[in-house]
Protein backbone atom coordinates (compact mmCIF):
# COMPACT_ATOMS: atom_id res chain seq x y z
CA UNK A 1 0.00 0.00 0.00
CA UNK A 2 1.04 3.44 -0.37
CA UNK A 3 0.42 6.66 0.96
CA UNK A 4 -0.48 10.38 -0.62
CA UNK A 5 0.46 13.53 0.35
CA UNK A 6 -3.62 13.56 2.36
CA UNK A 7 -2.14 10.44 4.09
CA UNK A 8 -4.84 8.94 2.26
CA UNK A 9 -3.93 4.90 1.66
CA UNK A 10 -3.14 4.01 -1.59
CA UNK A 11 -3.93 0.47 -3.23
CA UNK A 12 -1.09 -0.20 -5.40
CA UNK A 13 -2.82 -2.83 -7.47
CA UNK A 14 -4.57 0.02 -9.23
CA UNK A 15 -1.37 1.68 -9.98
CA UNK A 16 -0.26 1.92 -13.59
CA UNK A 17 3.26 -0.22 -13.90
CA UNK A 18 5.49 -1.61 -16.34
CA UNK A 19 5.57 -5.20 -16.25
CA UNK A 20 8.74 -7.40 -18.53
CA UNK A 21 10.81 -5.88 -21.20
CA UNK A 22 9.08 -7.58 -24.32
CA UNK A 23 12.20 -9.18 -26.31
CA UNK A 24 13.42 -7.92 -29.07
CA UNK A 25 13.20 -3.96 -27.44
CA UNK A 26 15.51 -4.37 -24.52
CA UNK A 27 17.09 -1.15 -23.79
CA UNK A 28 20.97 -0.14 -22.80
CA UNK A 29 20.28 1.51 -19.76
CA UNK A 30 23.77 1.94 -18.73
CA UNK A 31 24.26 3.80 -22.00
CA UNK A 32 21.06 5.60 -21.17
CA UNK A 33 22.32 6.47 -17.26
CA UNK A 34 25.97 7.37 -18.56
CA UNK A 35 24.13 9.97 -20.92
CA UNK A 36 21.39 11.57 -17.96
CA UNK A 37 24.59 12.37 -15.84
CA UNK A 38 26.12 14.09 -18.59
CA UNK A 39 23.19 16.35 -18.99
CA UNK A 40 23.81 16.93 -15.34
CA UNK A 41 20.84 14.67 -13.96
CA UNK A 42 21.85 13.00 -10.43
CA UNK A 43 20.77 9.28 -11.31
CA UNK A 44 22.85 7.01 -8.89
CA UNK A 45 23.57 3.79 -10.09
CA UNK A 46 21.52 1.69 -12.64
CA UNK A 47 18.07 1.49 -12.87
CA UNK A 48 15.46 -1.59 -12.45
CA UNK A 49 14.15 -0.91 -16.08
CA UNK A 50 10.37 -2.02 -17.02
CA UNK A 51 8.52 -1.68 -20.12
CA UNK A 52 4.81 -0.36 -20.63
CA UNK A 53 2.32 -2.68 -22.82
CA UNK A 54 -0.01 0.31 -23.53
CA UNK A 55 -0.26 1.70 -26.71
CA UNK A 56 0.89 0.68 -30.26
CA UNK A 57 3.44 2.87 -31.11
CA UNK A 58 6.34 4.29 -29.61
CA UNK A 59 7.87 1.94 -26.89
CA UNK A 60 7.56 3.06 -22.94
CA UNK A 61 9.97 2.11 -20.27
CA UNK A 62 10.10 2.70 -16.59
CA UNK A 63 13.45 3.25 -15.18
CA UNK A 64 12.98 3.29 -10.81
CA UNK A 65 16.78 4.07 -9.75
CA UNK A 66 16.77 3.57 -5.62
CA UNK A 67 20.41 4.99 -5.37
CA UNK A 68 21.07 6.68 -1.05
CA UNK A 69 17.69 8.30 -0.20
CA UNK A 70 14.63 9.13 -2.35
CA UNK A 71 15.66 7.35 -5.71
CA UNK A 72 14.30 8.69 -9.04
CA UNK A 73 11.46 7.44 -10.59
CA UNK A 74 11.72 8.50 -14.32
CA UNK A 75 10.12 7.38 -17.92
CA UNK A 76 11.91 7.03 -21.27
CA UNK A 77 10.06 7.21 -24.63
CA UNK A 78 12.03 6.38 -28.22
CA UNK A 79 10.45 5.34 -31.39
CA UNK A 80 9.95 1.41 -32.08
CA UNK A 81 13.01 -0.27 -33.80
CA UNK A 82 13.17 -0.34 -37.76
CA UNK A 83 11.22 3.16 -38.14
CA UNK A 84 11.32 4.91 -41.37
CA UNK A 85 9.60 8.07 -41.19
CA UNK A 86 10.58 10.11 -38.11
CA UNK A 87 7.57 11.76 -38.54
CA UNK A 88 5.24 9.48 -37.14
CA UNK A 89 7.29 8.92 -33.94
CA UNK A 90 9.04 12.03 -33.59
CA UNK A 91 10.41 12.52 -30.13
CA UNK A 92 11.48 16.05 -30.14
CA UNK A 93 8.18 17.46 -31.34
CA UNK A 94 6.83 15.58 -28.43
CA UNK A 95 9.26 16.65 -25.96
CA UNK A 96 9.11 20.44 -27.68
CA UNK A 97 5.16 20.28 -26.91
CA UNK A 98 4.63 19.12 -23.45
CA UNK A 99 7.93 21.15 -22.45
CA UNK A 100 6.22 24.38 -23.81
CA UNK A 101 2.77 23.31 -22.20
CA UNK A 102 4.63 22.93 -18.72
CA UNK A 103 3.74 26.52 -17.44
CA UNK A 104 0.37 26.76 -18.73
CA UNK A 105 -1.62 23.35 -19.08
CA UNK A 106 -1.03 21.21 -15.31
CA UNK A 107 -1.41 17.74 -16.99
CA UNK A 108 1.81 17.69 -18.93
CA UNK A 109 4.59 15.27 -17.03
CA UNK A 110 7.78 17.20 -16.19
CA UNK A 111 10.52 16.87 -18.68
CA UNK A 112 13.86 15.87 -17.97
CA UNK A 113 15.43 15.57 -20.84
CA UNK A 114 15.80 15.03 -24.95
CA UNK A 115 18.34 13.41 -26.79
CA UNK A 116 19.00 13.43 -30.72
CA UNK A 117 22.37 11.36 -30.73
CA UNK A 118 21.55 8.19 -31.84
CA UNK A 119 24.45 6.07 -31.28
CA UNK A 120 23.57 6.68 -27.52
CA UNK A 121 20.74 3.86 -27.78
CA UNK A 122 20.03 3.53 -31.73
CA UNK A 123 16.73 6.70 -31.92
CA UNK A 124 16.03 9.72 -30.44
CA UNK A 125 14.58 9.19 -27.48
CA UNK A 126 13.41 11.86 -24.33
CA UNK A 127 12.89 11.22 -20.27
CA UNK A 128 10.40 12.67 -18.57
CA UNK A 129 9.57 12.42 -14.39
CA UNK A 130 6.79 9.50 -14.03
CA UNK A 131 3.22 10.12 -12.63
CA UNK A 132 1.83 8.07 -10.46
CA UNK A 133 -1.30 6.80 -10.88
CA UNK A 134 -4.13 5.10 -12.69
CA UNK A 135 -4.76 4.90 -16.56
CA UNK A 136 -8.18 4.25 -17.59
CA UNK A 137 -8.02 1.04 -20.23
CA UNK A 138 -10.90 -0.88 -22.13
CA UNK A 139 -12.10 -1.10 -18.58
CA UNK A 140 -11.30 0.13 -14.54
CA UNK A 141 -9.23 -1.43 -12.85
CA UNK A 142 -11.17 -3.82 -10.81
CA UNK A 143 -10.64 -2.77 -7.54
CA UNK A 144 -12.01 -0.19 -8.49
CA UNK A 145 -16.10 0.62 -8.50
CA UNK A 146 -17.54 3.84 -8.99
CA UNK A 147 -21.22 4.37 -8.79
CA UNK A 148 -23.22 6.44 -11.49
CA UNK A 149 -22.63 10.02 -9.72
CA UNK A 150 -18.73 9.05 -9.40
CA UNK A 151 -18.54 8.00 -12.80
CA UNK A 152 -20.34 11.30 -14.32
CA UNK A 153 -17.67 12.96 -12.32
CA UNK A 154 -14.86 11.35 -14.30
CA UNK A 155 -16.90 11.94 -17.57
CA UNK A 156 -16.84 15.60 -17.40
CA UNK A 157 -13.47 16.24 -15.65
CA UNK A 158 -11.82 14.77 -18.71
CA UNK A 159 -13.33 16.54 -21.17
CA UNK A 160 -13.03 19.70 -19.03
CA UNK A 161 -8.97 18.91 -18.77
CA UNK A 162 -9.84 18.78 -23.22
CA UNK A 163 -11.29 22.04 -22.78
CA UNK A 164 -8.17 23.60 -20.41
CA UNK A 165 -5.83 22.56 -23.26
CA UNK A 166 -8.13 24.49 -25.59
CA UNK A 167 -8.08 27.49 -24.31
CA UNK A 168 -4.11 27.59 -23.59
CA UNK A 169 -2.77 31.06 -25.34
CA UNK A 170 -0.29 28.90 -27.48
CA UNK A 171 0.83 32.05 -29.00
CA UNK A 172 2.64 33.31 -25.79
CA UNK A 173 4.90 30.00 -26.67
CA UNK A 174 6.87 30.69 -29.55
CA UNK A 175 7.74 26.47 -29.68
CA UNK A 176 3.87 26.18 -29.80
CA UNK A 177 3.42 28.79 -32.05
CA UNK A 178 5.73 27.08 -34.25
CA UNK A 179 3.45 24.02 -34.61
CA UNK A 180 0.93 26.01 -36.72
CA UNK A 181 0.76 25.79 -40.67
CA UNK A 182 -2.08 28.77 -41.06
CA UNK A 183 -5.80 28.75 -42.09
CA UNK A 184 -7.18 25.65 -43.89
CA UNK A 185 -6.80 22.44 -40.96
CA UNK A 186 -9.70 21.27 -41.61
CA UNK A 187 -9.34 21.22 -45.32
CA UNK A 188 -6.13 19.72 -45.38
CA UNK A 189 -6.92 16.74 -42.56
CA UNK A 190 -9.84 15.93 -45.01
CA UNK A 191 -7.45 15.59 -47.97
CA UNK A 192 -4.40 14.15 -46.18
CA UNK A 193 -6.65 11.26 -44.70
CA UNK A 194 -8.52 10.51 -47.98
CA UNK A 195 -5.14 9.85 -49.51
CA UNK A 196 -3.98 7.62 -46.90
CA UNK A 197 -6.65 5.89 -46.97
CA UNK A 198 -6.61 5.27 -50.14
CA UNK A 199 -3.36 4.60 -50.00
CA UNK A 200 -3.71 1.66 -47.21
CA UNK A 201 -6.62 -0.12 -48.74
CA UNK A 202 -7.15 -3.42 -49.63
CA UNK A 203 -9.55 -5.79 -51.13
CA UNK A 204 -11.41 -6.59 -48.51
CA UNK A 205 -12.69 -3.33 -47.00
CA UNK A 206 -15.05 -0.81 -48.28
CA UNK A 207 -13.97 2.24 -50.81
CA UNK A 208 -14.97 4.84 -48.70
CA UNK A 209 -16.13 6.61 -52.17
CA UNK A 210 -19.23 8.25 -50.88
CA UNK A 211 -17.90 9.85 -47.48
CA UNK A 212 -14.76 10.94 -48.86
CA UNK A 213 -16.75 12.92 -51.31
CA UNK A 214 -19.12 14.09 -49.15
CA UNK A 215 -16.17 15.22 -46.53
CA UNK A 216 -14.91 17.09 -49.29
CA UNK A 217 -18.34 18.90 -50.15
CA UNK A 218 -19.11 19.79 -46.69
CA UNK A 219 -15.44 20.75 -45.27
CA UNK A 220 -16.40 24.01 -43.09
CA UNK A 221 -13.79 26.84 -42.32
CA UNK A 222 -11.23 26.63 -39.26
CA UNK A 223 -13.70 27.22 -36.35
CA UNK A 224 -10.64 28.64 -34.59
CA UNK A 225 -7.16 27.49 -33.69
CA UNK A 226 -5.73 26.36 -30.82
CA UNK A 227 -3.68 23.25 -29.35
CA UNK A 228 -5.22 20.05 -29.85
CA UNK A 229 -3.66 16.90 -28.60
CA UNK A 230 -5.27 14.77 -31.52
CA UNK A 231 -5.08 11.77 -29.78
CA UNK A 232 -7.48 12.09 -26.87
CA UNK A 233 -8.71 9.37 -24.97
CA UNK A 234 -9.62 7.94 -21.24
CA UNK A 235 -6.28 5.31 -21.85
CA UNK A 236 -3.91 8.55 -22.39
CA UNK A 237 -5.10 10.20 -19.11
CA UNK A 238 -3.54 9.51 -15.78
CA UNK A 239 -6.02 9.69 -12.65
CA UNK A 240 -5.59 10.14 -8.94
CA UNK A 241 -5.44 6.80 -7.13
CA UNK A 242 -6.65 7.93 -4.20
CA UNK A 243 -9.17 9.81 -6.38
CA UNK A 244 -9.94 8.20 -9.53
CA UNK A 245 -12.42 11.01 -10.65
CA UNK A 246 -9.64 13.27 -10.57
CA UNK A 247 -7.10 14.06 -13.69
CA UNK A 248 -3.73 14.34 -12.46
CA UNK A 249 -1.85 13.84 -16.02
CA UNK A 250 -2.34 13.40 -19.88
CA UNK A 251 -0.04 11.68 -22.18
CA UNK A 252 1.17 10.50 -25.51
CA UNK A 253 1.49 14.25 -27.21
CA UNK A 254 2.88 12.88 -30.64
CA UNK A 255 0.01 14.04 -32.74
CA UNK A 256 -0.38 17.56 -31.13
CA UNK A 257 -0.42 20.54 -32.88
CA UNK A 258 -2.65 23.61 -33.87
CA UNK A 259 -5.94 23.19 -35.21
CA UNK A 260 -9.72 23.23 -35.27
CA UNK A 261 -10.78 22.17 -31.67
CA UNK A 262 -14.40 20.61 -33.06
CA UNK A 263 -11.65 18.69 -35.28
CA UNK A 264 -10.10 17.08 -31.74
CA UNK A 265 -13.56 16.56 -30.23
CA UNK A 266 -14.68 14.90 -33.34
CA UNK A 267 -11.64 12.66 -33.05
CA UNK A 268 -12.20 11.87 -29.60
CA UNK A 269 -15.71 11.12 -29.78
CA UNK A 270 -15.17 8.43 -32.73
CA UNK A 271 -13.78 5.75 -29.56
CA UNK A 272 -16.62 7.03 -27.65
CA UNK A 273 -18.50 3.46 -27.16
CA UNK A 274 -21.60 3.76 -25.45
CA UNK A 275 -23.01 0.60 -23.46
CA UNK A 276 -25.85 0.10 -26.68
CA UNK A 277 -23.64 0.51 -29.42
CA UNK A 278 -23.07 -2.88 -31.65
CA UNK A 279 -20.90 -5.83 -30.40
CA UNK A 280 -17.99 -5.38 -32.69
CA UNK A 281 -17.76 -1.52 -31.62
CA UNK A 282 -18.06 -3.13 -27.82
CA UNK A 283 -15.03 -5.75 -28.41
CA UNK A 284 -12.67 -2.74 -29.63
CA UNK A 285 -13.77 -0.77 -26.80
CA UNK A 286 -10.70 1.07 -25.66
CA UNK A 287 -11.82 3.14 -22.61
CA UNK A 288 -14.77 2.52 -20.29
CA UNK A 289 -16.99 4.62 -21.55
CA UNK A 290 -19.58 2.25 -21.53
CA UNK A 291 -20.09 2.46 -17.54
CA UNK A 292 -23.23 4.00 -16.19
CA UNK A 293 -23.07 7.66 -15.48
CA UNK A 294 -21.13 8.37 -18.74
CA UNK A 295 -22.17 10.91 -20.96
CA UNK A 296 -23.39 9.83 -24.68
CA UNK A 297 -21.79 11.07 -27.42
CA UNK A 298 -24.91 14.31 -27.98
CA UNK A 299 -24.43 14.78 -24.56
CA UNK A 300 -20.19 15.43 -24.61
CA UNK A 301 -21.01 17.31 -27.58
CA UNK A 302 -23.74 19.58 -25.74
CA UNK A 303 -21.80 20.29 -22.84
CA UNK A 304 -18.68 20.84 -24.78
CA UNK A 305 -20.30 23.59 -26.89
CA UNK A 306 -21.72 25.00 -23.73
CA UNK A 307 -19.00 25.25 -22.03
CA UNK A 308 -16.53 26.67 -24.88
CA UNK A 309 -19.38 29.32 -26.59
CA UNK A 310 -18.36 27.57 -29.88
CA UNK A 311 -21.29 27.01 -32.25
CA UNK A 312 -21.97 24.26 -35.29
CA UNK A 313 -23.41 24.55 -38.36
CA UNK A 314 -22.87 20.87 -38.99
CA UNK A 315 -22.07 18.49 -36.21
CA UNK A 316 -22.38 15.54 -38.52
CA UNK A 317 -18.95 16.82 -40.54
CA UNK A 318 -16.95 16.43 -37.47
CA UNK A 319 -18.78 12.94 -36.42
CA UNK A 320 -18.25 11.80 -39.49
CA UNK A 321 -14.53 13.23 -39.98
CA UNK A 322 -13.77 11.52 -36.98
CA UNK A 323 -14.54 7.85 -37.80
CA UNK A 324 -13.13 8.57 -41.11
CA UNK A 325 -9.82 9.19 -39.81
CA UNK A 326 -10.18 6.43 -36.96
CA UNK A 327 -10.86 3.94 -39.97
CA UNK A 328 -7.99 5.13 -41.90
CA UNK A 329 -5.88 4.25 -38.48
CA UNK A 330 -7.36 1.11 -38.43
CA UNK A 331 -6.89 0.15 -42.06
CA UNK A 332 -2.90 1.83 -42.04
CA UNK A 333 -2.59 -0.62 -39.06
CA UNK A 334 -4.37 -3.69 -41.09
CA UNK A 335 -2.61 -2.86 -44.06
CA UNK A 336 1.07 -3.66 -42.54
CA UNK A 337 -0.53 -7.73 -41.18
CA UNK A 338 -2.18 -8.09 -44.84
CA UNK A 339 0.73 -7.20 -46.68
CA UNK A 340 2.62 -9.51 -43.79
CA UNK A 341 4.87 -6.58 -42.80
CA UNK A 342 3.71 -7.27 -38.94
CA UNK A 343 2.64 -10.54 -37.74
CA UNK A 344 0.81 -9.28 -34.67
CA UNK A 345 -2.47 -11.36 -34.77
CA UNK A 346 -4.29 -8.67 -33.22
CA UNK A 347 -4.75 -7.44 -36.08
CA UNK A 348 -6.30 -10.17 -37.71
CA UNK A 349 -9.77 -8.80 -38.61
CA UNK A 350 -9.38 -5.12 -37.88
CA UNK A 351 -10.99 -5.21 -41.61
CA UNK A 352 -13.90 -6.09 -39.86
CA UNK A 353 -13.60 -2.16 -37.80
CA UNK A 354 -13.51 -0.91 -40.82
CA UNK A 355 -16.54 -1.94 -42.39
CA UNK A 356 -18.61 -0.81 -39.31
CA UNK A 357 -16.63 2.37 -39.20
CA UNK A 358 -17.79 2.72 -42.70
CA UNK A 359 -21.46 1.78 -42.03
CA UNK A 360 -21.73 4.39 -39.23
CA UNK A 361 -20.25 7.24 -41.63
CA UNK A 362 -22.80 6.37 -44.22
CA UNK A 363 -26.06 6.21 -41.28
CA UNK A 364 -24.84 9.72 -40.15
CA UNK A 365 -24.58 11.01 -43.65
CA UNK A 366 -27.94 9.54 -44.60
CA UNK A 367 -29.35 11.42 -41.14
CA UNK A 368 -27.78 14.61 -41.93
CA UNK A 369 -29.13 14.64 -45.44
CA UNK A 370 -32.35 12.57 -45.59
CA UNK A 371 -32.84 8.90 -46.69
CA UNK A 372 -34.43 10.24 -50.13
CA UNK A 373 -31.64 12.78 -50.78
CA UNK A 374 -28.78 10.27 -49.75
CA UNK A 375 -30.10 7.88 -52.17
CA UNK A 376 -29.41 10.25 -55.30
CA UNK A 377 -26.07 11.01 -53.54
CA UNK A 378 -25.38 7.12 -54.17
CA UNK A 379 -26.50 7.24 -57.80
CA UNK A 380 -23.15 8.60 -58.79
CA UNK A 381 -21.31 6.12 -56.87
CA UNK A 382 -23.20 2.86 -57.69
CA UNK A 383 -20.06 1.46 -59.08
CA UNK A 384 -17.96 1.62 -56.00
CA UNK A 385 -21.58 0.49 -53.92
CA UNK A 386 -21.58 -2.31 -55.92
CA UNK A 387 -18.08 -3.15 -55.03
CA UNK A 388 -18.82 -1.95 -51.65
CA UNK A 389 -21.60 -4.44 -51.43
CA UNK A 390 -19.26 -7.36 -52.88
CA UNK A 391 -16.49 -6.77 -49.46
CA UNK A 392 -19.77 -7.14 -47.24
CA UNK A 393 -21.26 -10.74 -48.60
CA UNK A 394 -17.12 -12.00 -47.79
CA UNK A 395 -17.83 -10.89 -43.78
CA UNK A 396 -19.22 -13.73 -41.32
CA UNK A 397 -22.65 -13.82 -41.34
CA UNK A 398 -23.60 -11.97 -38.23
CA UNK A 399 -20.95 -9.81 -38.89
CA UNK A 400 -23.19 -9.23 -42.18
CA UNK A 401 -26.36 -8.77 -40.33
CA UNK A 402 -24.28 -6.34 -37.56
CA UNK A 403 -23.38 -4.08 -41.01
CA UNK A 404 -26.40 -4.44 -42.45
CA UNK A 405 -28.31 -3.47 -39.78
CA UNK A 406 -26.19 -0.06 -39.35
CA UNK A 407 -26.49 0.98 -42.99
CA UNK A 408 -29.21 3.72 -44.46
CA UNK A 409 -32.51 1.66 -45.43
CA UNK A 410 -32.71 1.40 -49.15
CA UNK A 411 -28.73 1.19 -49.71
CA UNK A 412 -28.89 -2.28 -51.40
CA UNK A 413 -31.86 -1.75 -52.77
CA UNK A 414 -30.70 -0.96 -56.49
CA UNK A 415 -27.20 -3.34 -57.38
CA UNK A 416 -24.86 -2.83 -59.95
CA UNK A 417 -24.13 -6.52 -60.41
CA UNK A 418 -22.35 -5.39 -63.36
CA UNK A 419 -19.64 -3.41 -61.54
CA UNK A 420 -18.72 -6.70 -59.11
CA UNK A 421 -15.09 -7.65 -59.70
Amino acid sequence: MATDNNNTTVNNKVLDKGGPVREGEALDAQAVSDWLRAQGVDVKGEPTVTQFSGGASNWTYRLQYSGDGEGQDLILRRPPKGTKAKSAHDMVREYTVQNALMDAYPYVPKMVALCTDEDVIGADFYVMERMEGIIPRANLPKEIELNPTQTRKLCTNVIDALIELHQVDYQQHPDLVALGRGDGYCERQVSGWDKRYVKAKTPNVPSFALVRQWLGKHTPADSTTCVIHNDWRFDNVILDAADPTKVIGVLDWEMATLGDPLMDLGSALAYWIEADDNIIMQQSRRQPTHLEGMMTRDEVVEYYLERTGLEIENWTFYEVFGLFRLAGIVQQIYYRYYHKQTQNSAFKNFWIIVHVLHAKCLKLIAKHEGDALFMTHVQPHLQDMGVDAATIEQLPSPVQNVIKGILPKGYFDQKANSSEK
